[in-house]
């Protein structure tokens, strides 16, 4: 009997195996890995995706490239992840043990963690926002976002009746100390005399210290508010307060209907998608992209809320900017402390614009 048995299952096996010899390639060879296998892309978040700021906007990248590339990709998200310690670090180890074979780590803080985790999985593809520190399987991507300002800048110069305006700021870091620059020299080109009071809060998001600080510096006087941080509570303080104010990283608009003049909006799905796709067509390499306006990275909102001349003034800048014809750190400029930094004809190099760490005149710091 076992022998028979031996017989029938040697026949099965050969009749399977000059089938597949003589049928295959009729029907095209196939893996299995490849009938159901996506790419899975990750992405480490700072905030909540309902942040309505820089997280959600992060997050409607992450719904593009879903649309855009349907069932090749499935992406994955680790949401509130601390930048400090090694909460990051566990973050990328989570997404990595689930399969992503690129993640995009979406805060400044993250840079150290994404360098380490990445040296142990060669074979992933990491990608770090606003960072500076690549290797062979680490990205770096930005956008110009001073770009946005300096034209938010203006604007405040057009409508602003004291010459002041109060920005919320995050951490001094050259990111964001390049956005209060642009936004006070964008007002400047407009009102010589203009001036900036500056409320650092230490935080990303932390919506009761921003309330606190867009309070504190209307009591200081100014008449237009900005930001420099997630959350909706420094257009929602100057809505309720009767007081001008811009979005920041999405479209604030709806958070402060009456007063929001534009927003600052980041565009990251073009970037996703590009890069996702890369991957799939296995022609990643590490690069580092510092995109503006130009490419469609930094884009404004509706002009809202302002006199007809005053949008127009807003449209003319935007299309000078992204054109080339306008560079935010063209000369002259005059740091705080009396000193030229760039004189007239030139304009502020990358380099330096990277490494930024000093206020132009004008800048008044207001502690909290």
């Amino acid at each position: 009997m076992a022998k028979v048995l031996f017989t029938v299952v040697f026949f099965v096996m050969v009749v399977g195996a000059l089938f597949s010899w003589f049928y295959q390639p009729l029907m095209g060879v196939v893996a299995v890995s490849d009938l159901d296998e996506k790419l899975k892309v990750g992405f480490i978040y700072l905030g909540p995706p309902g942040d309505h700021g820089w997280t959600y906007q992060h997050d409607q990248g992450r719904l593009a490239l879903e649309r855009a590339l349907g069932d090749q990709v499935e992406t994955l998200y680790v949401e509130g992840v601390p930048e400090e310690g090694i909460a990051a670090e566990n973050a990328l180890e989570r997404l990595v043990s689930d399969g992503a074979k690129l993640i995009f780590t979406t805060s400044f803080g993250y840079m150290e963690s994404t360098l380490k985790v990445a040296r142990r999985y060669p074979s992933v593809r990491f990608e770090h926002a606003t960072g500076y520190k690549r290797s062979d399987n680490v990205s770096t991507y930005s956008s110009r976002f001073y770009e946005g300002r300096y034209i938010a800048g203006q604007i405040a110069g057009h409508i602003s009746k004291t010459g002041q305006a109060g920005y919320v700021a995050s951490f001094p870091i050259p990111e964001v100390m390049r956005g209060i620059n642009a936004f006070l020299l964008g007002a400047q080109s407009v009102n010589p005399d203009f001036r900036m009071k500056v409320i650092w809060v230490d935080s990303w998001f932390d919506p009761d210290k921003e309330m606190i600080a867009a309070k504190k510096l209307l009591d200081q006087g100014v008449d237009i508010l900005t930001q420099h941080t997630d959350s909706t509570a420094v257009v929602q303080i100057g809505e309720e307060n009767k007081v001008h104010s811009f979005g920041q990283a999405s479209d604030m608009t709806p958070f402060a209907p009456d007063f929001v003049l534009t927003s600052i909006i980041n565009n990251w799905g073009d970037y996703y998608i590009e890069r996702t796709k890369a991957v799939l067509e296995d022609t990643w390499l590490s690069t580092d992209t510092f995109g503006g306006m130009d490419a469609n990275m930094v884009v404004m909102g509706d002009f809202k809320n302002m006199p007809e001349q005053v949008k127009r003034a807003a449209k003319a800048t935007a299309k000078a900017v992204t054109s080339g014809g306008l560079h935010p750190f063209a000369g002259p400029i005059i740091k705080k402390d009396g000193t030229t930094v760039v004189a007239v004809g030139e304009k502020l190099s990358l380099e330096a614009l990277l490494g930024m760490n000093w206020y132009v005149q004008g800048v008044d710091v207001v502690g909290l």
